[in-house]
């Protein structure tokens, strides 16, 4: 049976070397996507992140799991005990937190709510959102306004992308005195470089399939930077004490043999090296390369902590919030479940008012008085349309309160008097 539904994993419930395995690339995203509606769902949002891959969709629950396990060449039994699954009112629930940052690894973090307009931006041009995705996604990026606007929940917030830099410090303290690379220029990357140039590296390098993009984000930053290609890597690697990657690669592009070679140069210098991506840009076993400090995205958990009480606090308010607009949104969907019903008495009444006056008409036509013809069509009318209640009434006492409400009906004294004694 389809319903609204949430499909997913983070970085609670499933380790990095799962949460590769299960995620979706850029370049296959959209893909990904028109596959999901093809055959297994009537709408659906896939969201992938590195904390996070979340499936959004109107659809039997089972039914996506199964073809999300096939997908990436899995079963469902390898996958089932990392996954979550939402049912239709957890679904409000957990896309109102998500985009507000309350489900977050960096509590009340900015960055989600643009990944999830991505999402929805990217399912849209699949065709893949109808009238229950729309409307969820519309009101959840309503409800995220408000609660960022209203509490203090975003404030500070240590970044992914400032805590690439504390952790860099680690091994190398004065970065004015280090050369730092970044391997990619998406949005994590433009935001890393942005808290790095303000340190003023003594070098910084930024290597990106495009070219034309790598320069772009050069220019927009406070410190002079260089700009290459991928391409470049094997041949520079070794002039650089920081590396931070996060592409949208579906493999690693920075190897152990390549690692190893550009240690072999340093003489004995370190290296501080974090994996931002998902799946993974950096081998795992660069990690055993003699002077290469490796760090993924789930290493960065504990610098993040930092200022997370006051966070928490504030999101206690935000979580009021967002119950409300759920209820909002229930109500909502309450309203428009009814719609057809309401149409459908509606239409009754129609057909009942256009017999009465057809007759009616026939009537006059035959020379009868007005005043008995609106008489006699009265009449009938009030039959037509209380037939059915009337009926249903007499089978069925469980109706009554119904029918008394409806009408606003109160029984008459004599049935009063008589159920008191």
């Amino acid at each position: 049976m389809m319903k609204l539904a949430t499909i997913g994993l983070n970085h609670e419930t499933a380790p990095l070397a799962i949460r590769e395995q299960l995620a979706f690339t850029a370049a296959t995203l959209a893909d990904a996507v028109r596959h999901l509606i093809a055959d297994t769902a009537a709408e659906a949002v896939i969201l992938s992140t590195c904390n996070r891959t979340e499936i959004y969709c109107v659809a039997d629950a089972e039914d996506v799991l199964a073809w999300w396990a096939n997908y990436h060449q899995l079963t469902v039994d390898e996958i089932r005990p990392y996954i979550y699954t939402h049912g239709c009112g957890e679904t409000i629930r957990h896309a109102f937190r998500v985009a507000c940052g309350l489900d977050s690894m960096v509590l009340g973090e900015p960055q989600i709510l643009g990944q999830m307009k991505d999402a929805v931006r990217i399912a849209t041009e699949q065709h893949a959102l109808g009238t229950w995705l729309n409307a969820l996604f519309q009101r959840t990026f309503s409800a995220a306004k408000e609660v960022r606007s209203h509490t203090c929940v975003g404030d500070n917030t240590v970044s992914m992308a400032s805590a690439s830099v504390k952790m860099a410090e680690v091994l190398y303290p004065d970065l004015t005195q280090a050369n730092v690379l970044l391997v990619g220029a998406g949005e994590m990357n433009e935001l890393v470089a942005t808290y790095f140039a303000a340190k003023q590296p003594a070098k910084l390098t930024i290597a990106n399939r495009s070219l034309k993009r790598a320069e772009d984000l050069c220019d927009s930053l406070i410190s002079p930077a260089n700009a290459c290609l991928l391409n470049d890597l094997p041949h520079i690697l070794a002039d650089y004490d920081v590396v931070i990657s996060c592409t949208a690669a579906p493999l690693p592009i920075l190897g152990k043999g390549m690692v190893e070679s550009a240690m072999a140069a340093r003489n004995g210098k370190p290296m501080f090296m974090l994996d931002l991506a998902v799946p993974r840009d950096i081998e795992v076993q660069v990690g055993d390369v003699a002077g290469v400090m490796l760090k993924t995205v789930d290493d960065i958990f504990a610098v993040v902590e930092t200022g997370k009480e006051a966070r928490r606090s504030a999101a206690a308010a935000a979580e009021q919030m967002v119950e409300r607009k759920v209820m909002e949104f229930v109500d909502w969907q309450k309203q428009r479940q009814r719609v057809p019903l309401i149409c459908a008495l509606r239409d009754e009444g129609e057909r009942a008012r256009q017999y009465v006056l057809q007759n009616a008409m026939k009537q006059l036509a035959r020379g009868a008085h007005p005043h008995d013809v609106l008489e006699r069509l009265s009449v009938q009318l009030t039959n037509k349309l209380l037939h059915a209640p009337t009926s249903v009434l007499s089978k069925d006492d469980d109706l009554s309160n119904a029918i008394s409400q409806i009408y606003r009906l109160q029984p008459p004294n004599h049935q009063l008097e008589r159920q008191a004694a």
